[in-house]
């Protein structure tokens, strides 16, 4: 058989097959005379469709003797070593037999074989071995409540009776047949076909003496007949791309050094802390001289010399696990359990995390749970069967993506999910998940014609079996990882997305504000002589700013697709344009919710995003570019030192208008506070300077201004509050005190009480 591990599998059909019955082996004693013939069964082994060849081949006692058969198709001689004696080969067969004395042989017997070109083989038969996996671990499996399954199933380095070597396990339960194939059998479905562990729908094999680092898929026999390769689903390290053969390898003996950060972590109340999140693509942040990407300890020490410099707290990846499309950016995902190879090996992965946690930068990744891709040798139709998904299109696909929907009313599948997270946090120290595509998991209707969906069992277009995965998710990631976020993608109204699963709600800790990111991206975008006519977009979301506990996010879905970059979003001429950026980042870093800013962005990239190329880290030569990024590093650097302006992010008690009307000369001015300290922020959407524009203050006393989106620091004009402001005794918006200000043009200011009278 040709080595078939490349981009595809040469069957791309995936029949739909009903499960059967448990068959019975007529592996039986028999007559003395029979023994040494073609026996059903193990027709069924040479013709490689047997359900569980170990009934078949290996040791088995018959009375006061024992008989032993091995299949090997390559091999021309079998010998057993242990005693010194040649196997019988069966007439037009690739099965070879010995009988002799019960007792002869020492339970895991070694084989000495050779093949057509006299190259010899040693090996202990793998049939020798029993079952490796525990009852209880696939009963828990069964039950979707199995956390650490991924220990379980893959491919796993064990000792076995004082024998090195490798557990392969996966499920499939609607499958004729499973076998390993790799390097070691020349990709011969023949070889390893694997036991079946009955109703568990688990298939398992013990292949002893393998090296520690082998290539390997699963070669699946559909009860249609048809015969496909699939790469392990469980699989910790990957070909790569465009090659999709899964690596095994040994368990990590990383030396991690944030027990320090994850104690902290621990401990932290989050809610209340400041974060500012840099989301980021690993394969277009930055690359090397020739264009190559670079891996995860080049990037490491890079990004988080970048980021730690900018300010921010936190580090957002497009998800890297394991995918076949770069154009995908990581969202259609096959590897579940494995980091790209793309950037490197696994525990260079983890040495990414370690490094940001040792300079103070927490890390969040992208987790897909809501769709996967149709690749023939991914999760589609993987037993032969719609096993991961649902059978039915209406409910197990999403047209507009080209992928498909999980069953999350299968046990398997929910714990197959709910594993993966908890492979993220536990094994490389992940702080937290943002979950892509909330909103389609939720909705059995989400992007559907009328009538090309499935209402649920109360007549309803709620996806319960999805919502009941989504809180225990929750649930058990908040319980197991203290400190720990898991932020939802969610663009609707569903209530309570960020309340506990104890008061009816989804349980997640933060979720996506894409209306007040709608909101604000349409009100800049107009021209400023038109902003007095959209006031409201301004103002809107404070309606519902408490509602939830909400993540302001300018992400990589604003900057592609013909959005244009953000810079460009911006009307006006060149000048205008970069003051409205640094107003806009200016208002985000200032209004309630955590903060979330895509690559490039902090500099305003021209471009849009291209994921085939790195940034335009040329365009910070310019003075319009450089001031942007230095405004996003003190913005960070204000939001972090002042707590007024992040410990109530999700409380009104942290927020007040001081005037939210003014839609004539489109200015808000609004207090953002604590019970002990306060901040006042005036933005002014104009490019036309206020002068001796008046607002109300709580107190008087001399205010500083502490922050100025114009100023010439960021290639601004410069206009702005120099010194001390004074209040005066002047009742204004109904407070007792008032100050004068002059607003700069397109500008935002934020001051604070320096001296209270």
């Amino acid at each position: 058989m040709s080595d078939p591990h490349n981009t595809k599998t040469a069957n791309t059909q995936h029949p739909t097959a009903l499960p059967e019955k448990p068959r019975k082996s007529d592996d039986s004693p028999l007559p003395t005379n029979k023994l040494h013939t073609l026996t059903p069964d193990l027709l069924k082994v040479v013709q490689a469709r047997h359900y569980n060849p170990f009934l078949v081949l290996g040791k088995h006692s018959l009375q006061d003797e024992e008989i032993v058969r091995v299949f090997l198709p390559a091999a021309k001689e079998v010998y057993l070593v242990d005693i010194d004696a040649q196997m019988t080969r069966l007439p037009d067969s690739d099965v070879f037999i010995w009988q002799g004395p019960a007792g002869t042989l020492s339970e895991h017997y070694r084989l000495e074989w050779y093949d057509q070109n006299h190259q010899q083989h040693i090996t202990i038969d793998p049939y020798s071995f029993p079952a490796q996996i525990p009852d209880f671990d696939l009963h828990l499996f069964g039950q979707g409540k199995h956390w650490h399954i991924y220990r379980v199933l893959g491919a796993h380095r064990r000792e076995v009776a004082g024998i090195d070597g490798i557990v392969f396990a996966v499920w499939a339960p609607n499958a004729e047949r499973v076998s390993v194939v790799g390097d070691f059998n020349n990709w011969d479905g023949r070889m390893h076909a694997m036991r079946n562990r009955g109703s568990s729908g688990v298939w398992e094999i013990f292949l002893p003496d393998l090296p520690a680092e082998v290539l390997y898929k699963f070669e699946i026999r559909a009860k249609s007949g048809l015969v496909f390769l699939k790469s392990d689903p469980y699989g910790h390290y990957f070909e790569y791309r465009p090659r999709t053969a899964t690596r095994t390898m040994s368990d990590s003996c990383y030396d991690w050094q944030d027990q320090h950060w994850i104690e902290q972590r621990r401990s932290a109340d989050w809610l209340h802390r400041p974060m500012s999140t840099y989301e980021a693509h690993m394969g277009s942040w930055q690359r090397g001289p020739q264009g190559e990407t670079l891996n995860y300890r080049d990037i490491a020490h890079r990004m988080v010399d970048y980021v730690k410099d900018l300010g921010f707290t936190h580090i957002e990846l497009l998800p890297v696990t394991e995918h076949p499309l770069d154009a995908s950016w990581g969202y259609q995902t096959t590897g579940y359990f494995a980091p790209t190879s793309r950037f490197g090996a696994p525990d260079d992965f983890r040495y990414f995390v370690d490094h940001c946690h040792a300079n103070g930068i927490g890390v969040i990744v992208d987790w897909v749970p809501a769709h996967f891709p149709k690749d023939s040798h991914g999760l589609a139709a993987f037993d032969g069967s719609a096993l991961y998904e649902h059978a039915d299109p209406r409910r197990g696909e999403h047209r507009d993506w080209g992928t498909l929907i999980y069953n999350y009313g299968r046990n398997e599948v929910r714990n197959f999910l709910l594993a993966s997270a908890i492979y993220w946090l536990e094994e490389f120290h992940i702080d937290g998940l943002r979950v892509d595509a909330v909103a389609s998991m939720l909705y059995l209707d989400y992007s559907r014609q009328p009538g090309d969906w499935i209402p649920n069992i109360h007549g309803g277009n709620e996806n319960l079996e999805a919502i009941d995965f989504l809180r225990d998710l929750n649930s058990v990631t908040h319980a197991q990882f203290p400190g720990c976020t898991i932020v939802a993608e969610e663009s609707t109204s569903w209530p309570q997305v960020t309340r506990p699963t104890y008061v009816g709600g989804l349980g997640f800790s933060m979720k996506w504000n894409m209306g007040w990111m709608h909101d604000m991206l349409y009100y800049f975008s107009k021209d400023p002589v038109y902003r007095r006519f959209n006031h409201d977009q301004l103002t809107f979301s404070l309606m519902y700013a408490f509602s939830e506990n909400f993540m302001l996010p300018f992400s990589h879905d604003e900057v592609v697709h013909g959005k244009g970059s953000m810079i460009n979003k911006m009307p006006g001429d060149r000048w205008q344009q970069f003051a409205n950026l640094r107003l806009l980042y200016t208002l985000m870093f200032t209004y309630p919710g955590k903060k979330l800013l895509f690559m490039g962005c902090e500099f305003a990239q021209d471009q849009e995003w291209n994921f085939d190329t790195q940034l335009q880290w040329d365009l910070l030569q310019s003075p319009m570019h450089a001031g942007v990024q230095r405004c996003v590093k003190d913005l960070n650097q204000l939001y972090r030192a002042t707590n007024a302006l992040h410990y109530h992010d999700f409380d009104s008690c942290g927020f007040e208008w001081i005037d939210c009307h003014d839609a004539e000369q489109s200015i808000v001015s609004y207090l953002r506070k604590t019970a002990a300290h306060y901040v006042v922020v005036v933005l002014n959407f104009t490019p036309v300077p206020r002068y001796n524009y008046r607002i109300g203050v709580p107190q008087s006393g001399s205010f500083r201004e502490v922050f100025n989106s114009d100023s010439a620091y960021y290639a601004g004009s410069n206009l702005g509050n120099l010194g001390e402001i004074t209040t005066e005794n002047v009742n204004w918006m109904n407070r007792p005190h008032s100050i004068q200000l002059t607003l700069p043009p397109l500008g935002g200011i934020v001051l604070q009480l320096d001296q209270p009278v």
